[in-house]
């Protein structure tokens, strides 16, 4: 305030609308900042970010005494909890304990992997995705979860949980759809080709490609398109006993299917030569069983081009 000097915040909102080609403010709220307004003491001020995740320990201690009574006493009086595997709404201290009456004995241990914090006087909201380890049979599984704190008694509560399934795992798997294959289980099908390489059997490899598959080789002009002409031309690279190391990969991959795009190197066992190359690798589901169903092969084109700008007689 330049007759003052005052330095003063509040909260707006602006609507804007077009008039005659000028934009006109249609609707304009203005407030003062409410906590400052509602004259709140010191000794309600904002919890820190830090300390409010650090209220998800006390819960998961609670989980660790596998005792469902001490789980329930971290809730306040007037909870409400939405567990991840129950579609019915906890909302007060019995239906909480018995909803952890079976959960515990999964021996479930809990840690944090994202965390979003809010806070204000006297109560805080911690968001995010969590990790349970399942102690009685070691599996993983991730849930995204809201914690809403309130202060009871100068005690910090659970006034709101709310635990939900990953969606998108959720959503394939309710459609029928398998879940997307993790990245390195993508990379990691590459061996399994290149196993089959090395028993230097063309029918091995030949039985790494799907029942409609399409092979586009380094060193061959003809696309092999069925099982024959893959073996056909498997029956030639062998003699060199090639085996592959990936230099670089990217990855994609989607429900049902995967794609290994990059570089990768041969060491031929017959001569000693390495070789690059870039590939394309294109995997399907059939049954239960990774296949490729398509397989581009190329050499690498500055190679390549140095090579065909050289005189003639040159490479002879």
């Amino acid at each position: 305030m330049g007759a003052t000097g005052d330095k003063v915040k509040g909260r707006y909102s602006f609507i804007y609308m077009l008039e005659d080609g000028q934009w006109k403010i249609a609707h304009h709220h203005s407030s003062v900042m409410p906590e400052e307004h509602s004259g709140a003491s010191a000794s309600s001020a904002p919890i820190a970010d830090d300390e409010v995740r650090s209220l998800f320990s006390l819960w998961n201690n609670a989980l660790a005494t596998l005792n469902p009574d001490e789980v329930a006493k971290r809730y306040s009086k007037a909870p409400c909890l939405l567990p991840t595997v129950s579609d019915v709404p906890r909302t007060d201290y019995d239906s909480i304990k018995a909803y952890f009456v079976d959960f515990l004995k999964k021996e479930p241990q809990g840690t944090i992997l994202e965390s979003y914090v809010t806070s204000g006087p006297d109560w805080c909201m911690d968001d995010g995705i969590y990790e349970f380890t399942m102690g009685a049979t070691g599996d993983k599984v991730k849930a995204r979860y809201s914690f809403v704190y309130t202060l009871e008694g100068g005690e910090w509560k659970i006034a709101h949980h709310h635990s939900s399934m990953m969606p998108e795992a959720q959503l394939a798997a309710s459609s029928g759809a398998p879940a997307p294959i993790p990245d390195a289980e993508v990379r990691s099908l590459f061996s399994l080709w290149n196993n089959a390489l090395a028993t230097l059997d063309p029918d091995e490899v030949a039985k790494r490609y799907s029942k409609a598959p399409c092979l586009l080789p380094t060193v061959s002009d003809v696309p092999r398109t069925d099982y024959d002409s893959i073996k056909a031309y498997f029956v030639d690279f062998l003699k060199k006993k090639p085996q592959g190391v990936i230099l670089e990969s990217y990855v994609t991959s989607g429900p049902g299917w995967c794609m290994d795009d990059g570089i990768y190197e041969f060491t031929m066992g017959a001569t000693g030569d390495k070789v690059k190359a870039r590939y394309s690798f294109v995997y399907a589901k059939e049954g239960d069983e990774w296949k490729i169903a398509h397989h581009h092969s190329s050499q690498m084109p500055e190679e390549v081009v140095a090579k065909a700008s050289l005189p003639e007689g040159v490479l002879a």
